[in-house]
């Protein structure tokens, strides 16, 4: 396993509009004895020799949020004065075990993403019992530390153009279902029949009865929406492009999905040795909110800006 190490490079980024499987899902399967096996035999170990030194390994995932948090906690760490490697564009599918093997000592990892795909629990809605369940399960499965969440959530949902939520008075998921006959769905297929996407959808609010549904690629679900051929698509809830005025996105008042607040996971042995750990990266979670996080990566896969910019400009201003 080959990690990007680019602690002076700008690195490869991964739009945060990545295929959905690419970002979760697809970890309930990766995350098996093959890659443990498969990142066993190739980690470089990490530099913190187990938590007895002050360089503190940074992983991320391989797309543009993780990035930009994954430089974020790395520049709060080396405000406190702590040596930083990074490590980042780890695969998503990978990244747990990478944490698990000693190849690196923290990154950004999502509620959700551990209760369902990692520990493949049962779906909770409740922020605080999903981080409860996954706080005290990591601890005692891998001596691994979750530290505060923020209120920044990357949850899946649903993006209506402004025009048509404002025509028909939309606003929520209960509104969409019952003027679904008027609406044009800008589908990715396997959302369709996903277990936590259409199906989840109509068994809490009945049937979509879509005027029409078509299958596009992800990468150009807004360019679709943008040029009027079709008004819903399925999204995740920080994406950059939700920044835009053009689209609105829709209240899950059900609570079908359950939430992926970030937080930052450390190796417990190297958060004992480096408590001070704990204060710098909780600092910078009080700070997320979905809203914050959302024109933060509008900002790269809008505007495209270097993740690592948008996190220094970020930084300053928190500081």
């Amino acid at each position: 396993m080959t990690f990007i190490d680019n602690s002076n490079a700008s690195g490869i980024i991964v739009p945060a509009a990545a295929p959905a499987l690419s970002r979760r899902a697809f970890l309930a399967g990766a995350l098996g004895l093959g890659a443990t096996a498969l990142l066993a035999g190739c980690g470089t170990g990490s530099s913190s020799g187990g938590g007895s030194g002050k360089t503190i390994v940074v992983g991320s995932k391989d797309f543009t949020e993780n990035l930009i948090l994954a430089e974020l906690y790395a520049l709060a760490l080396e405000d406190k004065g702590f040596k930083v490697k990074r490590k980042f564009n780890i695969s998503s599918s990978v990244t747990h075990t990478s944490l698990v093997n000693g190849d690196i000592d923290l990154y950004p990892e999502y509620t959700g993403t551990a209760l369902i795909s990692i520990l493949k629990k049962d779906v909770e809605t409740d922020p605080k019992k999903v981080y409860q369940t996954v706080k005290a399960a990591y601890k005692k499965k891998w001596n691994i530390d979750w530290l505060e969440y923020a209120k920044a959530t990357d949850s899946q949902g649903l993006v209506i153009t402004t025009a048509a939520s404002k025509k028909y008075g939309i606003t929520t998921i209960t509104d969409l279902q019952k003027n679904a006959s008027k609406l044009r769905f800008a589908s990715q297929g396997e959302f369709d029949k996903r277990e936590d996407g259409i199906p989840a959808l109509e068994k809490a609010y009945g049937k979509f009865d879509w005027k029409s549904s078509k299958v596009y690629d992800n990468s150009l679900k807004y360019e679709i929406l943008r040029k009027g051929q079709a008004d819903v698509t399925p999204a995740y809830t920080t994406e950059g492009q939700i920044a835009s005025k053009t689209f609105t996105l829709l209240e899950d008042d059900k609570h079908v999905w359950p939430p992926y607040n970030v937080a930052p996971v450390v190796r417990g042995k190297v958060l004992k040795a480096n408590p001070k750990i704990e204060d710098a990266l909780n600092a910078v979670s009080k700070t997320l909110t979905t809203a914050g996080l959302t024109k933060l990566n509008a900002q790269v896969d809008v505007k495209k800006k270097e993740y690592e910019d948008v996190a220094a400009a970020y930084f300053k201003k928190i500081k």
